[in-house]
């Protein structure tokens, strides 16, 4: 059995994340209880489930776990028309049929037609199965489209792919309960049969960490539950949400002066318990906060005074969103 490598930096530690579309590069404070949290994923070999409320960086954490790992990274985001065969594989009914037409209309003999049309040609693979077998999904994927560098992760190779993968499932619970049901197998027994193929994949080499978030918008099942290992990323409230989110805040803008980063942390903790109190969402947390704290940091770069000032003249277009349900 191949040996898991695990994540051996210390409580505190800040890792630097590449951009990634229009926001700017953001940073990631590895704390003590996620660490052990993925580590003992790793060690189980069961997939993490990390719950919490919106903005507390669970799906920021699998991101920081591949790059720190050196695994390729495969995100997945859930919606509501979310299957769970879409995290194994897609099955591209539109590509049969046209070559179907494309054939009868060369009146190809029929031994050709079936062959042609055989459902495993428009067996595409989805996360789950890149991150089981990399090598034959690239395979599986060369053989459909004809291009020796298929693969929706151009920026990985096979050497990336022998340390292993990390697959964000994110926000599972905006998708029905057929979902997690239909990933138990995949999950808990490492292999799943695609659509037209004789044989399995089956999960080789380096076990993949599959990270999962949810919301707690919707419950899910017992058996998925007991397929994964939980971690809940809760923020604190009173003083410690402040010294929390300094901390934070001081990773993502070391160049803002502590007064800046402690009054925006005041301002939205103060702003949560008022949410809370009024039990109407959504409760405002850190991306709040990082929200505030990049708007202060381009509008006044250079002036401490100013940047206190703009805190105050912009909070309330940062905090103000609970009032749409208001109306």
């Amino acid at each position: 059995m191949t040996r898991a490598n695990f994540i051996k930096r210390k409580d505190g530690y800040t890792l630097q994340l590449e951009q990634v579309g229009i926001i700017p590069q953001a940073a990631h404070v590895f704390e003590g209880k996620s660490i052990h949290a993925l580590n003992a994923a790793l060690a189980a070999r069961r997939p993490l489930l990390v719950c919490g409320e919106p903005g507390t960086g669970k799906s920021q954490l699998a991101r920081a776990a591949a790059k720190e790992l050196r695994r390729t990274y495969i995100p997945f985001v859930v919606d509501s028309r979310t299957e769970a065969r879409d995290l194994l594989w897609r099955f591209d009914a539109v590509a049969r049929l046209t070559k179907a037409q494309t054939l009868g209309a060369l009146k190809s003999p029929e031994e050709e037609v079936r062959k042609q049309l055989h459902p495993s040609n428009f067996v595409h693979p989805g996360p789950l199965w890149w991150a089981f077998s990399w090598r034959g999904a690239r395979d599986r994927a060369k053989r459909i489209s004809g291009r020796s560098d298929e693969s929706p992760f151009p920026q990985a190779d096979d050497a990336d792919s022998e340390r292993g993968c990390v697959v964000l499932i994110d926000e599972i619970d905006k998708a029905e309960s057929d979902v997690p049901n239909g990933l138990l197998e995949a999950l808990g027994a490492g292999q799943f049969q695609p659509e037209g193929q004789s044989d399995p994949v089956v999960a080789g080499g380096q076990p993949p960490l599959v990270v999962i978030t949810t919301n707690g918008e919707r419950a899910l099942p017992d058996a998925f539950l007991r397929r994964c290992l939980v971690l809940f990323l809760d923020l604190p409230s009173g003083k410690g949400f402040t010294k929390l989110m300094v901390l934070r805040g001081r990773s993502h803008f070391p160049d803002l002066a502590e007064p800046v980063l402690t009054r925006a942390a005041e301002i939205v903790g103060e702003d949560r318990e008022t949410a809370k109190g009024e039990q109407i969402g959504p409760i405002p947390g850190q991306a709040e906060y990082l929200d505030l704290l990049r708007a202060v940091a381009d509008l006044e770069p250079e002036n401490e005074k100013a940047q206190l000032e703009a805190l105050d003249r912009i909070a309330a277009f940062a905090l103000g969103k609970r009032r749409i349900n208001q109306l």
